[in-house]
């Protein structure tokens, strides 16, 4: 409650000092918009480079994955994930009480 009294109190006390200072308003008006246009567009400009920038790093990546030797690449890394399977059913199969010395000597 108290804030909707303080509300409506600002509100009126606003209304009153736009009325009462409306050049000195207007003034204002005058001197920051020019300042918004030019931040807005520092802003309008920065993003359009980082995205820019974005879309070029995509048609690079996208040089890449075109690359030949990447299906090479991919094939040797599955071979050697099913390596490292078949090495670790073979640890789990040879029980918890062997060490690597012993499969070692294996």
């Amino acid at each position: 409650m108290v804030t909707l009294v303080g509300g409506i109190i600002a509100l009126i006390l606003g209304l009153l000092g736009l009325a009462y200072w409306w050049d000195p308003f207007i003034q204002l008006l005058q001197a920051g918009i020019p300042l918004v246009l030019i931040l807005g567009g520092a802003l309008a400009t920065y993003l359009g480079i980082e995205e820019w920038k974005d879309s070029q790093a995509l048609s690079e990546s996208e040089t890449y994955a075109a690359n030949p030797d990447a299906e090479r690449y991919k094939a040797e890394a599955e071979k050697y994930k099913n390596e490292l399977e078949t090495l670790k059913k073979a640890k789990e199969e040879a029980g918890p009480g062997t060490t690597s010395s012993e499969e070692a000597s294996e």
